[in-house]
């Protein structure tokens, strides 16, 4: 406990009992002649529950720090009225400033605070606004800390909600409404990256056979279901690093990422066909389409221009669609190809 002050006190002294000194300095310590600790305050106390400090040397338990040359108790007392900084000897090791009181009796009277480390103190160890003087800057700082946690919670809420609405922002602007797939601003993006980055790719540019004729016996409705289904084909015989866009009503373009081999592509392009030419139920009915493709590629060129292969894949398509409809060509050859139903599926292997 504190020591109690024996006889009248000296004229102008004011004269406190341990509990008014726990309550107005929380932080304190008393230390005896000896250089023992007698009393510690409780929330200096509450920063090391598992190691009391009564009982032992003050300068086993804390480093001095300022003033400096101070190597015992008695140079401690000694420096009473000079700026005091301490810090704990063990983990964490919190450094306090703080001042210190000659006593009569010979011990000292320290009382410490955490100062401009309050911030990582209050991180450090569980401590309240009832921790601290009522009068002590700290609870201002904990009130401080608290209110910036929150707004930087608020902020970082307000953020992510931000981000996943221009995410989608974004995602909408590069996206067909009906399909889902990739639009005409998207695919235009994408063959300017691949042309830039000089990576090998294909260009298969797709158009339905009979559409219109859906669309004029079945309805909208059904022209629109038609297209959903052409769309989840397209995305089943594609590759996440692909790119599949519809372009125009009934139009699409793929390109295919560093896949450049002719005879893979031609398979790809027969799956394609031979699923398109399967009817499509819709409200009992059955809707009937094809489709011709054209396919161009980017080492066919010595500097891979988009607009360039976008005319021939398209020149390459409607070669397809005057030989019969229902057929791939690819630019730059006279020839057009039907599916042939007899050839496995070709299987397409992500890029190494």
């Amino acid at each position: 406990m504190i020591p109690s002050v024996q006889g009248p006190a000296p004229d102008g002294a004011v004269v406190l009992d341990a509990d008014a000194v726990d309550l107005f300095m929380p932080m304190s310590l008393t230390v005896a002649a000896s250089g023992h600790i007698r009393h510690a305050g409780p929330t200096l106390a509450k920063l090391r529950p598992d190691a009391p400090m009564v009982g032992r040397r003050l300068l086993e338990v804390f480093e001095p720090r300022r003033p400096r040359g101070v190597g015992s108790f008695a140079d401690l007392r000694a420096a009473c009225g000079a700026p005091l900084v301490m810090a704990f000897r063990d983990q964490p090791r919190t450094a306090f400033k703080g001042h210190g009181q000659a006593l009569p009796d010979g011990g000292m009277l320290i009382n410490l605070s955490f100062g401009i480390g309050a911030v990582e103190a209050l991180a450090a160890y569980d401590l309240t606004g009832a921790d601290f003087a009522p009068t002590d800057l700290t609870v201002e700082m904990l009130y401080l800390v608290e209110a910036n946690a929150a707004v930087q919670a608020d902020l970082r809420r307000l953020t992510l909600r931000l981000d996943g609405a221009k995410s989608a922002a974004v995602e909408q602007a590069h996206s067909d409404t009906l399909t889902g797939l990739r639009n005409r601003r998207a695919l235009d993006m994408a063959l300017q990256r691949y042309a830039a980055s000089r990576e090998a790719f294909a260009l298969m540019h797709l158009d339905l056979d009979r559409f219109k004729a859906v669309n004029d016996t079945r309805g909208h409705a059904a022209g629109d279901h038609v297209l959903q289904q052409v769309a989840a084909i397209l995305r089943e015989e594609t590759r996440e690093a692909d790119t599949v866009a519809r372009v125009g009503g009934d139009e699409f373009v793929l390109i295919f990422y560093r896949l450049t081999e002719r005879r893979r592509l031609a398979r790809i392009a027969s799956r394609l066909l031979r699923r398109l030419s399967e009817p499509v139920e819709y409200d009992g009915a059955r809707c009937e389409i094809s489709g011709s493709i054209g396919i161009a590629l980017s080492q066919d060129y010595p500097r891979p221009d988009p607009d360039r292969m976008l005319q021939d894949a398209d020149a390459a398509l409607y070669r397809s669609k005057r030989a019969g409809r229902a057929r791939y060509a690819f630019a730059g050859e006279d020839a057009t190809h039907r599916p042939d139903a007899g050839e496995p599926p070709a299987r397409i292997t992500p890029p190494s």
